[in-house]
């Protein structure tokens, strides 16, 4: 089936598949062992590139990107001329300001490659079998010393890190990559503690870093009651999909924060509960499943 694009006329959608197609064979059918070396090489530096943009706020920015590219993509494919025109100026302007805007990230990443070995860049999976345990021991030692800090009126701030990656925020503190225990987080937020005045961040079931600055919200709608953690906790949902959890050291109320949206004044059960929902949702969905199969086999 014809189309006619922009007072042009189109080529099929078999057509455009097919040449393709033929495009792909041509190819492959010329290729030689060196183009095979170049295609891995070219890979390996494409994975490790998106290692490292997973690492900060940068990805989400360069889904953005990405969308764009499509979108002049196919702007060219259906002859809008204007959109095109404007696309094709913003990516040429836009090489220069994403070198300006993600200066950091660059000189980090090449730091980074510098100090970095053959081995280690090559993905390992040694320890994903054990990565849902990890969390699963963590979130005991979550609640557990949650409930103690809230008992003693221990202000504490605790970031669960997500899909966004929050190596930016991890910068600002001190990396620890310690095993998470009640006794370990209460002692991190002793008012004693060079750490305490802080977020900690906890990764992959891990007390992974501690006395990281959080931002603030700019929400001119919350209340004057909330402290300084608290619009921390908020400031860090909003700019991430982050869980954070905080204990209130004027009030010992334990609240939590997602999405720029805080929860106050919930008891350690409830905690627990939106912990699992949060970090383990394959394990917290399982019973009601199984209580659902359960049902249908006694209904037949």
């Amino acid at each position: 089936m014809w189309r006619k694009v922009g007072g042009f006329e189109g080529i099929s959608f078999q057509q455009f598949w097919s040449d393709i197609w033929n495009g792909f064979v041509n190819v492959t059918r010329t290729m030689t062992i060196m183009d095979g070396i170049d295609i891995l090489c070219l890979t390996f530096v494409i994975y490790q590139g998106i290692k490292i943009v997973r690492e900060t706020r940068a990805g989400q920015l360069v889904k953005g990107i990405s969308f764009l590219a499509v979108l002049f993509i196919i702007s060219n494919w259906l002859g809008l001329k204007s959109m095109s025109f404007l696309l094709e100026n913003v990516f040429q302007i836009g090489v220069i300001a994403l070198l300006v805007v993600f200066q950091p990230e660059l000189r980090r990443a090449l730091e980074r490659l510098g100090r970095t070995n053959v081995v280690s860049v090559l993905p390992s999976r040694q320890d994903e079998g054990h990565v849902s345990e990890r969390i699963s021991t963590m979130i005991d030692a979550v609640v557990e010393a949650s409930k103690t800090m809230s008992m003693e009126r221990t202000g504490a701030l605790m970031v669960f890190e997500l899909k966004t990656k929050l190596g930016e925020i991890i910068g600002t503190g001190t990396v620890i990559s310690a095993v998470p225990s009640a006794s370990l987080i209460c002692n991190i937020f002793f008012k004693n503690s060079p750490l305490h005045d802080g977020a900690m961040i906890l990764r992959d079931g891990q007390v992974y870093a501690a006395g990281c600055y959080l931002p603030l919200s700019d929400n001119d709608t919350i209340s004057r009651q909330l402290g300084t953690r608290h619009r921390a906790s908020l400031g860090m949902s909003e700019n991430s999909d982050a869980l954070v959890v905080v204990v209130s050291e004027e009030t010992g109320f334990i609240s939590y924060a997602q999405n720029g949206k805080l929860v106050r004044n919930i008891d350690t059960a409830q905690l627990r509960k939106k912990l699992e929902e949060t970090l383990l949702p394959e394990r917290h969905t399982e019973p009601s499943e199984k209580k659902e199969s359960v049902r249908k086999g006694k209904a037949k």
